[in-house]
């Protein structure tokens, strides 16, 4: 039997652009997917935290140290920009690897840059600002 546990997520991040007449998906500053672990074309769960609307999409890459957080296509009418968001992604674990499993949890600040990052490295918890350093 599997479990489905978050594996990642970015925390309060802002949005900085809302394209309603876009084909779709959410672009996401690289930085930020790579220190989530979110892969591009990845099912990403959307939650307003300004105004409580929930939606799921998928997650392009932005480019790098942008900040972007872009809502585009019918997702636009989900959030304006400056809304707070909250980014997770979900896994199916067998009950060995949800026992080891922790989430890549990132932190964002109002510019969408990383406050900190927090996910399990080498038997430890660790919290990262630097996503090279592992």
């Amino acid at each position: 039997m599997l479990s489905r546990l978050l594996k990642a997520k970015i925390h309060r991040c802002v949005v900085t652009q809302a394209e309603l007449h876009y084909e779709g998906s959410c672009a996401i500053d690289g930085i930020l997917l790579d220190l989530a672990g979110i892969r591009e074309y990845e099912e990403i769960h959307m939650w307003n935290v300004t105004n409580g609307k929930r939606f799921t999409t998928y997650a392009i890459r932005g480019e790098e140290g942008s900040g972007i957080i872009s809502v585009n296509g019918g997702a636009a009418l989900q959030a304006d920009v400056g809304d707070l968001m909250i980014i997770a992604t979900f896994g199916d674990f067998t009950n060995a690897e949800a026992d080891a499993h922790k989430p890549r949890l990132v932190y964002a600040n109002p510019d969408n840059t990383q406050t900190v990052s927090l996910f399990k490295l080498h038997n430890c918890t660790q919290m990262i600002q630097d996503p090279q350093c592992c």
